[in-house]
């Protein structure tokens, strides 16, 4: 088994000038936590590593691990304890995602077909279960009791956040403030994570630590707004998964609720008819799009993700300028102007 660099894991394209950066600032740090990875992917199971490092080497942008180890740049860090810890981080994150893709039936991600299109959905929620039992594995040999704490209280925000959204979709009553809630817990809690671990392992003081906890949570947030936005707006061949999954599965996300609350009558019975009933009509999707886009609720998605990850950023200018906070600094700001 082979795990790919983070340089190398996403064949289909050049990486974006503020991931290249980010990437080449802790290269070696990343180097080291695929290695890790990898040893601890290992089981006697051969379907764990084999399915595990399916979704590990599909391209993504390890930005949740990459988090952990720039905040430990960022503060002088001279160990190695941070690829364990990001390791921990990459591995809660695949298993979510391997969670999320049986739940919602996703056939494909980044580019590449889902685990449970390949296996059924069986095997991906159980190896799923494996990595969140080896990242505790991890953390209780690591010791830090603060960084288990902080760990278990992101799974068990995750977790909820997911049944959260189970309950939300399909329910038009859903408000900007209850979305926000879902897309707290089930997205920016694992951003928000990554980042205190760095400064826990620094020993950071608890203001130092709630900056970096703030920043994480926003940046999550801006990032998630944007997916959602994205899902009404970008091409499949750019975003590397299906176009419309969002409207195909009833989900409540921030395009539709400001697109409900805006739209007349008749857009309203679309919305309920094609949400509520999943009653969908030919041609329905690219009639989402088009209200969507007629009420400016794509532009008032992105004003919403650029106010958080503004607000993100002020975080993190509490802390001395360095390479590695001006990347995260630009990192705020590529979340919001990515197009996948």
């Amino acid at each position: 088994m082979k795990i790919q660099s983070p340089d190398s894991s996403s064949p289909k394209k050049e990486l974006p000038p503020v991931l290249a950066e980010l990437h080449a600032l802790i290269e070696n740090d990343l180097e080291q936590t695929n290695r890790i990875i990898v040893e601890q992917l290992n089981a006697q199971v051969e379907l764990i590593p084999t399915l595990g490092s399916h979704l590990i080497n599909s391209g993504g942008k390890r930005l949740r691990p990459a988090l952990t180890l720039l905040t430990a740049k960022m503060f002088g860090y001279s160990g190695d304890q941070h690829a364990l810890l990001a390791a921990v981080i990459e591995f809660i994150h695949t298993a979510t995602l391997l969670h999320d893709d049986v739940v919602d039936g996703s056939l494909t991600r980044r580019g590449s077909e889902t685990a449970n299109s390949v296996w059924g959905s069986k095997a991906p929620v159980l190896v799923g279960d494996f990595l969140f039992s080896r990242s505790f594995q991890i953390l209780v040999s690591h010791g830090d009791l603060k960084v288990l704490e902080v760990v278990a209280d992101a799974c068990a925000i995750i977790s909820e956040g997911e049944v959260l959204q189970l309950v939300v979709t399909k329910d038009l009553s859903t408000d900007e403030e209850r979305y926000m809630q879902v897309v707290s817990s089930k997205t920016a809690a694992l951003f928000s994570a990554a980042m205190q671990l760095g400064g826990i392992l620094c020993k950071r003081s608890p203001e130092e630590i709630e900056h970096l906890a703030n920043y994480g949570l926003l940046l999550g947030q801006a990032y998630q707004v944007v997916d959602d936005a994205l899902d009404y707006s970008a091409t499949q061949e750019t975003l590397g998964k299906t176009i419309g999954d969002d409207f195909q599965e009833g989900k409540i996300t921030l395009p539709v609720i400001h697109a409900y609350a805006q739209g007349n009558e008749e857009e309203r019975a679309f919305w309920r008819l094609c949400l509520e009933d999943t009653n969908h009509p030919e041609g329905g999707l690219q009639r989402a799009i088009g209200i969507i886009k007629s009420r400016g609720s794509l532009d008032y998605a992105m004003k919403t993700a650029k106010r958080l990850a503004d607000e993100a950023k002020e975080h993190l200018k509490k802390f001395p300028a360095s390479e590695e906070r001006d990347t995260m600094l630009k990192l705020a700001d590529f979340a919001v102007n990515r197009n996948y």
